[in-house]
């Protein structure tokens, strides 16, 4: 008999074990396949994550050289050469202030979508890019109707912002293909999954194995969340180092605003995690706290006895 409660506690404790290590995959698993599912894939989602980026200097910095680049290689004026790519520069930079600006920068974006999932379904040493060309033409016709010298000089052609290298997206199409396919399933699965587990284990060993298991749970959670949060910043180191010079900020800002919501889920899944195991401790403390005199005594006497 003496020997039965420390083989329970140490079931318990291996039990608990594997619920920690299974959330610390689960978690970060299901939060990854519902944001391609739910935000990579979808059109709408992805054009709306991506639209601030309008206003983000990086973003406007980007497209002013760009267009400046392109269009100062159609010009020559010589000495003049520095001072005319200047002031084109400032009044492209001044256009990606306007509204024009921000309506052919999503119009960009929604074609650059269906190639950007093509990309992360190509083949191997195909970079992943999205195509200026749309908000060049935009920022070329409102120049040339303002007058601007030399506008009419500026090429629409392909113009590309690198998101991701060629060999990043090859370590990455795999994944992708797998998160794809996985959907939102798995975060369904996990749901119904700790559901059941803490309603078995509050059936069949009591309202404290219960509130132990929803403990577990809720450190799993932050656990989880501290893997997603690391995943994503290593994604993103991983990803910058090789983007060109040139693009990287742009680069940042377009991977920083794709992956906001996996922040969110992040900080979202944290909270929940840390009220689930706060929660549980202290019911189980209170439980504890409030224990018939009776039991107490009893326990006594069988120390006693002892």
């Amino acid at each position: 008999m003496r020997t039965s409660p420390p083989a329970i506690s140490a079931t318990s404790a291996a039990l608990s074990a594997l619920l920690l290590v299974l959330l610390a995959v689960l978690v970060p698993f299901s939060a990854l396949s519902a944001w391609v599912d739910l935000e990579i894939d979808d059109t709408d989602r992805y054009v709306a994550a991506v639209s601030p980026l309008a206003s983000d200097p990086a973003v406007r910095n980007t497209v002013a050289d760009l267009v400046t680049e392109e269009a100062m290689r159609q010009i020559d004026l010589g000495p003049l050469q520095d001072t005319v790519q200047e002031f084109l520069h400032e009044t492209v930079r001044s256009f990606t202030t306007t509204e024009a600006f921000r309506n052919a920068w999503d119009t960009a974006n929604r074609a650059a979508h269906k190639a950007v999932a093509a990309a992360l379904d190509g083949d191997s040493g195909e970079a992943v890019t999205i195509d200026l060309a749309p908000v060049i033409d935009q920022v070329k016709q409102d120049l040339v109707r303002d007058g601007v010298p030399f506008a009419d000089q500026i090429p629409v052609e392909r113009t590309e912002i690198t998101v991701l290298g060629p060999g990043q997206a090859d370590d990455l199409r795999s994944s992708f293909r797998w998160l794809r396919y996985c959907s939102i399933w798995p975060a369904v699965a996990t749901l119904v999954l700790l559901v059941l587990v803490v309603g078995i284990a509050t059936v069949r060993r009591g309202l404290r194995a219960g509130l132990w298991t929803t403990a577990t749970v809720g450190a799993g959670f932050v656990l989880g969340a501290v893997v997603l949060r690391v995943l994503v910043a290593v994604g993103r180191s991983r990803v910058l180092d090789e983007v060109p010079g040139g693009d990287r900020d742009a680069a940042a800002a377009v991977f920083d605003a794709l992956t906001a919501s996996l922040r969110t889920t992040v900080w979202v899944v944290l909270a929940v995690g840390a009220a689930l195991l706060v929660g549980a401790v202290a019911a189980r403390m209170l439980l504890r706290s409030r224990k018939p005199p009776a039991a107490k005594e009893a326990g006594q006497g069988r120390d006693t006895r002892a």
